[in-house]
């Protein structure tokens, strides 16, 4: 799911998001080659947050000046994962069994490479999605991309 660039600095932040009890949900590199945007979405149990989201910038950008990612400029943001939660390792598909995820797959399975539906199971290699009352098994080694669908209820 993640390209080489994004995987090395998610392996450089994770240590140190442990040690502040913060976790690295993922990490995006978009934007020009010259002058990329770095996103790095972070959480904690109890949610992110104004302070914490300060805090961890500063460490982040910290870590981002000494790793030096790319030569010359980048934009770091720091953000929490949001109402559309990105869905990276099967640990984050088995934490919101019974929500509803958006998976995109990097070749078409049953004639399909984009998959919405409530999250059933998660195997050993597989995520099982209830799609329009169809059990559709995803291998993660195809899922390019996964989010939760968010939610709002207007009338709470």
């Amino acid at each position: 799911m993640l390209g080489k660039k994004e995987q090395q600095l998610l392996d450089a932040l994770s240590p140190r998001a442990a040690a502040e009890g913060i976790e690295v949900v993922t990490v995006e590199v978009v934007g020009a080659r010259k002058a990329p945007t770095i996103r790095v979405y972070i959480d904690t149990p109890d949610g992110v947050s104004f302070d914490e989201l300060s805090s961890s910038q500063a460490w982040i950008n910290d870590l981002m000046d000494e790793l030096d990612p790319f030569p010359g400029a980048y934009t770091l943001e720091v953000s929490s994962p949001g109402i559309d939660r990105p869905l990276r390792t099967p640990e984050h598909f088995a934490r919101f069994v019974g929500e509803v995820a958006v998976v995109k797959t990097s070749a078409a399975l049953e004639g399909r490479s984009a998959f919405t539906g409530t999250i059933v199971a998660v195997l050993a290699d597989v995520v099982e999605l209830d799609v329009d009352g169809q059990a559709v098994r995803i291998p993660f080694d195809t899922i390019k991309r996964a989010h939760l669908k968010g939610v709002v209820d207007f009338n709470s």
